[in-house]
């Protein structure tokens, strides 16, 4: 017959709390859902506040193009929080009345038309395609006026009051707002295009012209104290600047514009790269203290005090994501300084568990925070998961990214001679030279994934 004993034994376990389940729960999803997330909390949750948004970073004088896409950004963020009606959006980043173009025709080819539609000198003709040709798909001007003047050889040789001149004239093309240098100049002539006796818009193009800053991060008190203006006013202005267009060249672009919402933002700041959790991204949360002292010592109320507990761990839910982000960021941004100084040639290979090893997480966790989580750099917006590649041998010891090869391979096709096409094989030589091992297949593999011809069809084209 048994006898009944005790028995001790040692061991480990792994106990996922309600918090580290609710804290995984939110790394993993993207900001908007989490926007959504957090708005039913604070609609069902009482003891959730939000707080206000800080005010944008200050940056240097070189980083102004970088600022000028971060205040579209808040713009737009500012605009679909307060969810105004009376701005004229339709919701998909066009005013009403304004329809993106489904002809296919692109921005530039749209300008070119009106270029030979409206009255415009045959010398004018020629500087607006210098203008039209260095404005970018969301219709910015990204090239000086010096630079366009080097790009023209026109006899006799053009001024800067002509190109400038010419500049007047092609933003007042469709559509509203292209050709502006900045966003404060985009908002300005869409607003300028509006009715003169239109209640407010005297005073909306006085704060999109200096005060953008404050109407991004919502700060009404010090916009009217700056101004010295009713809150009657200020509606009205606000709601004319809303129904502007941060990227017009989006309403003529033939693919549908997507917009994310970057969750970092990384900044060159006296020579060092620096990583910041977005300002607008997701708004921050707070316990309501006041309804908190009040359940204190008290024994009754047991739902309140749920939600109390319910809300202090969904903020500090929160609070560890954005650290973690940070933390994954820094460690993305630390390695890959190389290509955020000289682009895709010196992407450096890189796998989850060298970020999963550095700030001691495991790579499922790595995982979750690089999936649909953006990065906003001086090169562009760009997932986290872009800047992992895998390792690729070379002759100096030094591996290779897959993705640097890949630009390697796209820029040895784009200096080819076209009329001789160079063979994969001959790209694997070729590569070999600088010291970089890689098979014939695998640069055909590469190839095809950037949705390059093979030698025979390039040349076909060509010969056509």
């Amino acid at each position: 017959m048994l006898k009944p004993s005790l028995q001790l034994k040692l061991g480990q376990t792994l106990t996922m709390t309600p918090q580290l389940q609710q804290a995984i729960r939110l790394l993993q999803l993207p900001v908007l859902d989490l926007n959504a997330q957090i708005q039913e909390a604070l609609e069902e949750n009482i003891m959730l506040e939000m707080e206000d948004l800080p005010d944008v970073p200050s940056t240097s004088a070189d980083t102004t193009a970088e600022v000028e896409t971060i205040k579209a950004d808040e713009l737009w963020e500012a605009r679909s929080n307060e969810r105004i009606q009376d701005g004229g959006w339709n919701g998909e980043g066009r005013p009403v009345g304004e329809f993106a173009d489904e002809s296919g025709q692109s921005l530039r080819e749209h300008l070119l038309w009106q270029l030979e539609m409206e009255h415009f000198t045959p010398r004018e003709v020629v500087i607006g395609e210098a203008i039209v040709d260095s404005i970018n798909d969301d219709g910015y001007l990204k090239a000086s006026i010096e630079d366009i003047l080097a790009s023209l050889d026109e006899e006799p040789a053009a001024t800067e009051r002509e190109v400038e001149k010419t500049l007047v004239k092609i933003q007042r093309l469709d559509p509203m707002g292209v050709g502006a240098r900045d966003l404060s100049e985009c908002i300005v002539l869409q607003l300028s295009q509006l009715d003169w006796n239109t209640p407010g818009l005297q005073l909306a193009i006085e704060i999109a012209g200096a005060h953008l800053d404050l109407v991004a991060t919502r700060d009404y008190g010090e916009l009217r104290r700056s101004l010295r203006t009713s809150e009657d006013d200020l509606h009205a202005a606000l709601a004319l600047i809303r129904g502007c267009n941060p990227r017009p060249g989006n309403a003529v672009s033939p693919a549908a514009a997507e917009y994310v919402i970057p969750d970092v933002f990384v900044r060159k700041i006296d020579d060092h790269w620096q990583v910041e959790i977005s300002p607008t991204g997701v708004p921050r949360l707070s316990v309501n203290q006041a309804y908190a002292k009040l359940l204190r010592g008290s024994g009754e109320h047991a739902v309140l005090k749920s939600q109390l507990q319910e809300a202090r761990w969904l903020v500090r839910s929160l609070e560890i994501r954005n650290e973690t982000l940070l933390k994954v960021a820094t460690s993305i941004v630390t390695r890959q300084t190389e290509f955020l100084d000289h682009g895709d040639e010196a992407m450096r290979p890189m796998v989850l568990r060298d970020i999963a090893d550095e700030i001691g997480m495991h790579e499922s966790t790595i995982s979750r925070v690089t999936t649909n989580k953006y990065m906003h750099t001086p090169r562009g917006v760009f997932e986290f998961k872009y800047f992992f590649s895998s390792h690729l041998s070379s002759d100096s010891g030094e591996d290779q990214s897959s993705t640097s090869v890949r630009a390697k391979i796209r820029k040895l096709i784009g200096g080819e001679n076209p009329a001789k096409p160079l063979s994969d094989s001959k790209i694997t030589n070729l590569l070999k030279e600088e010291g970089i091992s890689v098979a014939r297949r695998t640069v055909a593999k590469y190839r095809e994934a950037m949705n390059i011809p093979s030698s025979s069809e390039r040349r076909i084209r060509e010969a056509r």
